[in-house]
């Protein structure tokens, strides 16, 4: 269990300087932690010729391991496993990458932030553009890898959440219902502003989908989003997604609108007075 694997980092990892010079990058990959040969042993599971006569998913295999040996070296020796794990990141198999798509936010967090904006954040890019199977790994842990960046850096992807509306499947209702789960728990990392320019349209667009899976998900996403909205210090944007709310489903001349009006006012019930403010302008 990685998760429970992170409490053992040492001290002396997390205070170590995550910056290396150039000379130090170019040093040969040695490291006092684990025997040598049992290093250089794992580094050489990329090398294609032994994917031909040991294993064919032996690559896929040393992509599983990855955060568990960088975990173990500790990220003053991740010059040691770098390259490899540029050399996974751009396998072509597809199973090799979703397998580091899944682990990156593991990964960011026995790095830090240096590393893992320098060496991370260019890889994880590189996945948003993937195929829909590689993806799904970094869409599941999206809020547990933004939240490891600093404010910045973490605004950058507001303009790429609508591309995840967009599937190689069009039936693949399950990746936009990861989506509203994920844009749930990102609503705690940006502003009222950010929220409303960028996430409020994601969120109407779900409230419309044709499968009710990701409806019924989307209404709570709404839902929290006024409530984020409305204790925030500026109140305009909470009226602004109401009046929106009353014009786009409870005025619907479709019957399907005004019943979303409803699910969403039903969702928390505790905020009743705030929906109760929208019936009011409804009428």
């Amino acid at each position: 269990n990685m998760d429970s694997a992170l409490h053992y980092i040492h001290d002396s990892d997390l205070s170590t300087n995550s910056s290396f010079s150039p000379e130090e990058e170019r040093k040969s990959k040695v490291q006092d932690v684990v025997p040598q040969a049992l290093l250089d042993q794992y580094l050489s599971m990329t090398d294609p010729s032994r994917a031909q006569t040991v294993d064919t998913e032996i690559a896929k295999h040393c992509a599983y391991s990855l955060p568990g040996v960088a975990l173990t070296l500790g990220r003053q020796n991740w010059h040691c496993l770098k390259d490899t794990y540029e050399t996974l990141a751009s396998d072509m198999q597809w199973k090799v990458r979703r397998t580091l798509a899944f682990s990156i936010h593991e990964l960011a967090v026995i790095l830090g932030d240096q590393l893992t904006a320098g060496d991370l954040v260019p890889v994880f890019n590189g996945f948003l553009k993937d195929l829909d199977e590689v993806r799904i790994g970094v869409l599941k842990h999206l809020h547990d890898f933004l939240k490891l960046l600093h404010l910045d850096k973490r605004r950058e992807y507001l303009y790429q959440l609508q591309e995840f509306l967009v599937t190689d499947n069009s039936r693949n209702w399950r990746f936009r219902a990861e989506l509203a789960e994920q844009l749930i728990l990102l609503l705690d990392l940006y502003s009222a502003r950010d929220i409303y320019d960028y996430l409020r349209p994601i969120a109407f667009s779900l409230c419309a989908d044709k499968v009710s899976s990701v409806r019924w998900i989307s209404y709570k996403l709404v839902s929290e989003m006024v409530k984020k909205l409305y204790v925030a210090s500026t109140s305009t944007f909470v009226v602004d997604l109401m009046d929106e709310l009353v014009e786009k489903f409870c005025r619907c001349h479709k019957w399907s609108g005004r019943q979303t009006f409803v699910f969403i006012c039903q969702v928390k019930r505790h905020f009743i007075h705030l929906f109760c403010l929208l019936a009011g302008k409804a009428s």
